[in-house]
């Protein structure tokens, strides 16, 4: 059996991972869209550096568009075959890759205006890797979903079987069994893995401490979390300096998908203990509303914190002063909005959408306070407000930074260097023939590979983009 690796080769983004059996199947782990911005976008001229339509069947670990939004291009280069996943992560797929094309469409339109306006900003965009609505509906129809922890078979040899990773809704490790020239073999692939006692979720499970190789991501492969307070501590703190002291207003940029909903649960505890003052809190997220009322509908999948506090409360996140905006002109408004307030919107990284307004209308406020809670990519406005930059710039301007930047890691749904080491100590160091390191950035990686060879595991490997191994 022969591996190849397509994406998150030391970088976090673009997921994407093939399998090549003896007897032709051939089975692809995500396919990512790469948000690398400081990729060289000439290095690839094609979708897919394989033949899409050679591929059998995909899997995928969860729903982040760094894992899925590449599958409706997958499609339109012939894939046929099916698409593996929980049943969370169908539904979150269909809101997100719809929402995707969504911006593909408008991009596509802004492209086409500029074609007959010269003078103009030259856009810089490929057509042929964009997708659209009709593209996603195929996609779609395409996914089998299947339950944590039940093996199913997918071909006569290969086996498939999910395990609950934390991190998002219906995220799973991956286990693949299968069998050739007469052996046996096990490898498992980590997706990204939560962290313990994170809002909502489910803790993380192991895999089964049996595999031959291991395909682990490296986020935080050299750093653990920082802030050792409750997610309910640090934002009743950050809250009462911001909104309660200074009277001004507090900007979350959040992922609408996984983070705005641990906040606004982590919001609506404070709220029911007393703790919330009497501000209003704008979710500013078209797509936060529709991946609410998914999380709301898998509560039976979220822990048990999580389910107790639903049955005594009725709902997860809908509380008093909470208001959800739908309309661009509703989320423009909140521009002329005196009173302290807090705005959580999209997206995470500060990298588009309409958070983006949001943090460059008030980044010249001292009064403000900017709270970034995850990871960015380089080459991102969050990224450059996580560095500390006192100047960025955006669109040929240029915006002081005036505003206190507040960067916490406690709503971050990575796992740290203890649990990435935790999880890759389950596996016997005599048994695993292999780890391969993924998903993280070079310096993560290459610390990660120095921690794990320490411990005694002395068959670490990073691969390089498009690199292939027999195993």
């Amino acid at each position: 059996m022969k591996i190849g690796f397509y994406g998150a080769t030391r970088q976090v983004t673009g997921s994407m991972f093939l399998l090549e059996f003896e007897n032709d199947f051939r089975l692809l782990i995500d396919c990512g869209l790469d948000f690398d911005k400081n990729r060289d976008k000439n290095q690839n001229k094609r979708l897919f550096e394989f033949e899409a339509s050679m591929i059998n069947a995909v899997v995928l670990t969860h729903a982040h568009l760094d894992h899925s939004g590449n599958l409706p291009n997958l499609l339109k280069e012939g894939f046929e075959g099916k698409v593996y996943s929980t049943h969370a992560t169908f539904d979150l797929c269909d809101i997100l890759l719809r929402d995707s094309a969504s911006l593909n469409k408008k991009a596509y339109d802004r492209f086409k205006k500029a074609q007959f306006k010269p003078k103009k900003k030259i856009i810089s965009l490929d057509p042929y890797a964009l997708y659209f609505e009709k593209d996603v509906e195929r996609t779609l129809d395409h996914f089998q979903t299947i339950d944590p922890d039940k093996k199913i078979k997918i071909n006569d040899s290969i086996y498939l079987t999910f395990h609950t990773a934390g991190h998002l809704l219906g995220a799973a490790h991956v286990e693949v069994e299968f069998e050739e020239n007469g052996q046996k073999k096990t490898m498992g692939f980590s997706g990204d893995i939560g962290r313990k006692n994170y809002p909502l979720l489910q803790d993380p499970v192991n895999l089964p401490a049996s595999l031959d190789y291991l395909v682990c991501e490296s986020t935080y492969g050299n750093r653990e979390h920082s802030d050792m307070e409750s997610p309910e501590e640090v934002l009743k703190k950050i809250i009462h300096e911001t909104c309660v002291e200074k009277s001004g207003r507090l900007v979350i940029p959040a992922f609408s998908i996984g983070r705005t909903q641990a906040l606004l649960y982590t919001l609506h505890k404070l709220s029911e203990r007393g703790d919330l003052p009497e501000i209003k809190v704008f979710t500013d997220s078209p797509l936060a509303m529709k991946s609410t009322k998914i999380y709301e509908y898998y509560t039976s999948w979220l822990n048990e914190e999580a389910r107790a506090f639903k049955k005594e409360n009725e709902f997860l996140f809908d509380f008093d002063n909470l208001i959800y905006l739908a309309s661009t002109e509703e989320s423009r408004a909140l521009n002329n909005h005196t009173e302290p307030c807090i705005i959580i919107s999209s997206s995470g990284m500060v990298d588009g959408g309409r958070v983006t307004q949001h943090v460059l209308a008030n980044i010249t406020n001292p009064y403000c306070t900017i709270m970034i809670i995850g990871y960015c990519t380089p080459g991102t406005l969050g990224y450059d407000l996580i560095k500390g930059r006192k100047m960025v710039y955006h669109n040929g301007r240029s915006y002081p930074v005036e505003a206190n930047i507040f960067v916490t890691d406690v709503f971050s749904g990575h796992g740290d260097l203890n649990d990435l080491k935790s999880f890759v100590q389950n596996q016997s160091k005599d048994s695993l023939k292999q780890i391969f390191l993924v998903h993280g950035e070079q310096k993560a990686m290459d610390d990660f590979k120095v921690s794990l060879e320490a411990e005694g595991y002395d068959q670490v490997v990073i691969p390089e983009k498009y690199q292939e191994f027999e195993i």
